[in-house]
């Protein structure tokens, strides 16, 4: 079961690619204790074809002009307590700037969230998406340290991974109670058994450190930064760090750097909530009938329904396995990061209650990393550690069981399963860092704040308290009234006008300003 955080996942090309498809450098350890890593040179080449861990495939297709994407390893330190021991590769991808040399800006760095999606991958496929932006600067991206093919944290297999995917995540008796902590805790032993060396090294703060290396390597005075979803907790705490070294950044889909998990998780409970009230809304108020419920309110009462049989009498998924309440509350999740989904949620709520569970299982593999040939890439792996190492508090089962009311408050649909993944990191290996992250970040640059009225998995208030938290002068609160995971991507002119306007032309917004 997906953790919180893990309901940020940018998982919506390989969403988009596992529906059509069934519808229709390396980071090896080394040690160098002389070399100033800051003096490296990368050695740019074709990209190879995604590695497992980053979800298979087939290597990136060339850029529409014919240019073709590259890629390189950025060797970094293992431990950033010990800068000259250990070192590890950090899989980078670039496409290079498209306009004129002397308008070349430098490097636009990007994160796309998870924590754990790979931004190798990613980047190619979103790429044509950030064509303007490209025409004054080399796009780029990267598997942070615990992804993909970037020293990738390793915890069960995929057979292990299928199982672990189709049990009870929203335990009603002891029994299920036991069951579902029992998987917990073998899942989190699997990660220290296999990646023991790594857990202590995946926190948000070592990945910006990385960020830092980058991009003096990349020959840039300041970081032009582009993060989404969790990229922007990873871009607040990189200002937090280093300040002075921020150049034009955009968040986009922000993450409440206030909140603890707990906060966090009710938070995308009432996310969720909003996401499918307005998918009912849409579905009931067009012209023609909508095959899934009668009103708003018998579409969600139908959607219950379902859950509440799957608890009890899974249906066939993708053969042979079943889906599961829990398979399909995931997959109803993931079709609301965006509103180009929801017809995948409509045929998939229609074939479902024909007792045809296969297009609720395809989105819910696309949300835990898992392709058409039932392999799975390391994002739920790199998830977990992620969250476990940078999040300080760890939550029993009674303590879930006790905040069940209020969560069930917040969305009747979501509610039980983001309280119980709570437990993700109670039998973790190592502490976690903090509360919650600190993004203060006194005398930076501005930075642009995009917050998306109908975001479900990173809701609207968290842009606000971000620009609070960056502090005085700093954070630039933009507000998109849309649907769906962040705003650029929506095509939404007024956005993409104001993002492209601060980062190709250094033009701030007014603060305030709306975008409908």
């Amino acid at each position: 079961m997906p953790s919180p955080s893990r309901l940020r996942a940018a998982a919506v090309a390989a969403t988009a690619l596992l529906l059509s498809s069934l519808l229709a450098g390396c980071g090896d350890d080394s040690e160098d204790e002389d070399e100033d890593l800051t003096a490296q040179k990368l050695s740019w080449k074709d990209c190879p074809a995604p590695s497992a861990a980053e979800g298979g495939g087939d290597a990136p297709s060339p850029l529409p002009d014919g240019d073709a994407w590259q890629c390189a390893t950025l060797r970094a330190p293992l431990d950033w307590g010990s800068p000259k021991g250990d070192t590890i590769g950090l899989a980078l991808v670039r496409a290079k700037a498209s306009g004129a040399a002397d308008r070349r800006i430098g490097s636009l760095v990007f994160n796309f969230g998870g924590p754990g999606g790979s931004g190798v991958t990613t980047l190619p496929a979103f790429g044509q998406d950030y064509a303007a932006l490209r025409t004054r600067y080399d796009l780029v991206s990267f598997d942070p340290r615990g992804v993909g093919r970037s020293a990738p944290v390793e915890c069960e297999d995929d057979q292990q991974l299928d199982a672990y995917f189709q049990q009870d995540a929203t335990p009603d008796d002891a029994a299920e109670r036991t069951e579902f902590l029992g998987n917990t805790k073998e899942f989190n032993g699997a990660c220290e058994k296999n990646s023991a060396k790594m857990l202590p090294r995946v926190r948000t703060t070592d990945v910006a450190r990385d960020m830092d290396l980058m991009r003096q390597v990349l020959g840039d005075a300041k970081l032009s930064y582009f993060g989404i979803s969790y990229g922007t907790e990873l871009g607040g705490v990189y200002a937090h760090l280093f300040p002075g070294h921020v150049g034009r950044a955009v968040f986009d889909a922000v993450v409440d750097p206030t909140q603890n998990p707990e906060q966090g998780s009710l938070g995308q409970a009432r996310g969720f909530q909003l996401a499918l009230d307005n998918f009912a809304e849409d579905c009931t108020s067009k012209a023609e009938d909508c095959p899934v419920g009668d009103s708003a309110q018998n579409v969600k009462d139908r959607i219950a329904k379902l859950l509440k049989d799957l608890d009890s009498k899974p249906i066939p998924g993708v053969f042979p396995r079943l889906l599961t309440e829990s398979a399909a509350t995931g997959g109803i999740a993931q079709a609301l990061y965006s509103k180009d989904f929801w017809a995948y949620l409509t045929e998939g709520l229609e074939q479902a209650y024909d007792g045809d569970g296969r297009v609720l299982m395809l989105l819910s593999d696309s949300m835990n990393g898992r392709n058409e040939n039932g392999e799975y890439s390391n994002i739920t792996a790199a998830n977990v550690s992620i969250n476990c190492a940078d999040d300080k508090p760890r939550y029993t089962a009674d303590f879930v069981e006790g905040r069940l009311p209020e969560f069930r408050a917040a969305s009747p649909l979501f509610g039980d399963f983001l309280a119980w993944s709570l437990v993700s990191c109670t039998d973790w290996a190592v502490a976690g860092a903090a509360d919650h992250p600190d993004v203060s970040a006194p005398g930076a640059a501005p930075i642009l704040v995009v917050g998306n009225t109908g975001d479900p998995a990173t809701p609207y208030e968290g842009a606000r308290k971000m620009v609070d938290a960056l502090g005085k002068g700093v954070g630039v609160e933009l507000t998109y009234k849309g649907q769906g995971h962040g705003a650029y991507d929506s095509k939404n002119k007024c956005v993409q006008a104001a993002v492209n306007g601060y980062l190709l032309d250094g033009k701030v917004p007014a603060a305030g300003t709306v975008c409908t």
